[in-house]
């Protein structure tokens, strides 16, 4: 059975278990007098036996889930003959990856080696026994875990007590995860990036001014080294982004102020919706949308003024981009101007401020702090922006402050770069985790520049 229905079919019979629980504490309970006589009520008894079944079976599918597939690697790499086996991780990558392909039928098996086929059915045999293993196991653990909590309620047992602390671990456990898986984010995109600047030296990736990661396979081939400079990746990020942030914010900020204040409940409940239609979109139609109609106007208008414009452009990009973020910026913006209390406003009518002054005066420097946190949000959002780039901007490095011309992001060349088949020892896949600690520590600088600009204004209002 596969995991996430093992999963769903594990939540089923804990959910058995809570009725049996709640059945068992009322049954207990009648002949003392009723349910007034337990030391909890027949829901933490239920709840108790529902937890006893699913917290053990889910905590013994997660790790044979986590580790099931390291372990048939493993496996399956070991019984491959002395000269095939794999001299670095790299290659036992590359050689996993080619097993696979065999195995799923997406490589046929007459254009892989004899040994490789064998590892291939070797590979889906094990995969099959895990299933079958990992399904006895989970639901043995819920059977007798889910009749042990069953068989240990009582009337006196504190049936609350034990499910509030459970549940109390349970979700420290989880802020622990997340913290945690944080951690291991930075910390993984950090060690390979050291990796990096061990083959590519830190200077030329900050400083350099041209990208070219085409390494070349073998030393004699031409072009043996590639160009690793950030720089035009940068630049074709902050244009972009530049550009999508100067039509987003004044439209989305405006429609906002508009629809808060000034419109009518008529014709707020028909222009919001369709506004917030936006965000719905999915991004490839955007970046249709930008690559045939937007692009060509804008090369097509460009050459009747007598400007030399590309057909993939960052005005084209950034400009569809922006319409894209434009229902983040109005939304968020809109509900903290809602949050703002309608005192404020009264009190400033009622000392002779215009509807305009209270809006200037009043009701923005209140709700700045929400503000700036919807245009950060939105900022987030057009860094990490792919699709519209690939297919409105283009993939060329081009250092360049023109937005009639062809540039290329950090996010785009990452997905590029981690493409297909990696060898993860070459200095052009590491690239992708070096561009993600630029990007991550970028990100943390316009947090923190963001979080000093809410207070200063916040301490300024209050």
């Amino acid at each position: 059975m596969q995991a996430a229905n093992l999963f769903l079919l594990t939540l089923v019979m804990a959910m058995v278990a809570y009725g049996l629980g709640y059945a068992r504490s009322r049954s207990l309970a009648m002949p003392l007098g009723g349910i007034r006589h337990l030391k909890s009520l027949p829901f933490y008894y239920g709840a108790r036996a529902a937890l006893w079944c699913g917290i053990p079976a889910l905590i013994v599918l997660a790790l044979w889930a986590a580790f099931q597939g390291k372990v048939i690697q493993l496996l399956v790499v070991g019984s491959l003959p002395p000269d095939m086996l794999p001299d670095s991780d790299g290659a036992a990558s590359l050689m996993l990856s080619k097993i696979s392909n065999v195995a799923s039928g997406a490589l046929p098996a007459e254009f892989a080696e004899p040994a490789v086929v064998e590892a291939a059915e070797r590979l889906s045999a094990l995969r099959t026994q895990s299933r079958y293993y990992m399904t006895a196991l989970v639901l043995s653990v819920a059977v007798l875990a889910g009749f042990l909590g069953w068989v240990r309620i009582r009337p006196r047992l504190n049936a609350r007590v034990q499910v509030e602390t459970t549940l109390k671990w349970i979700f420290f456990s989880c802020a622990a995860l997340a913290i945690l898986t944080t951690l291991g984010i930075i910390f993984s995109v950090f060690f390979e990036t050291v990796r990096f600047f061990g083959k590519i030296s830190f200077f030329e990736f900050i400083f350099g001014t041209h990208w070219s990661p085409q390494t070349a396979l073998r030393a004699d081939q031409v072009a043996a080294e590639g160009a690793f400079g950030m720089i035009p990746l940068f630049t074709g990020t902050l244009l972009i982004s530049a550009i999508a942030m100067l039509v987003a914010v004044p439209v989305g900020l405006m429609s906002a102020i508009y629809l808060s204040e000034y419109a009518s409940k008529r014709v707020r409940g028909v222009v919001k919706p369709l506004l917030e239609l936006l965000a719905g979109i999915p991004t490839v139609v955007y970046g249709f949308f930008a690559a045939l109609t937007v692009a060509p106007f804008i090369s097509n208008f460009a050459a009747s003024l007598g400007i030399n414009a590309s057909s993939q452009s960052a005005l084209a990009a950034g400009g569809v981009m922006g319409i894209m973020i434009i229902p983040f910026v109005s939304s968020l913006s809109d509900d903290v101007i809602n949050a703002v209390p309608q005192t404020l406003r009264d009190g400033s009518l009622a000392l002779g401020a215009t509807q305009s002054e209270t809006m200037k005066k009043v009701i923005f420097p209140a709700a700045l702090p929400g503000i700036m946190g919807g245009i950060l949000l939105a900022v987030s959002r057009a860094i990490g922006e792919t699709m519209i780039v690939v297919m409105a901007a283009g993939l060329a490095a081009n250092l360049t402050a023109n937005p009639l011309e062809t540039v290329t992001t950090v996010t785009v060349q990452i997905v590029t770069l981690l493409t297909g088949d990696q060898e993860f020892d070459s200095a052009k896949t590491l690239a992708a985790f070096a561009l993600g600690a630029m990007l991550f520590l970028s990100t943390l600088i316009l947090n923190v520049l963001a979080l000093h600009i809410v207070r200063k204004y916040r301490e300024q209002y209050e």
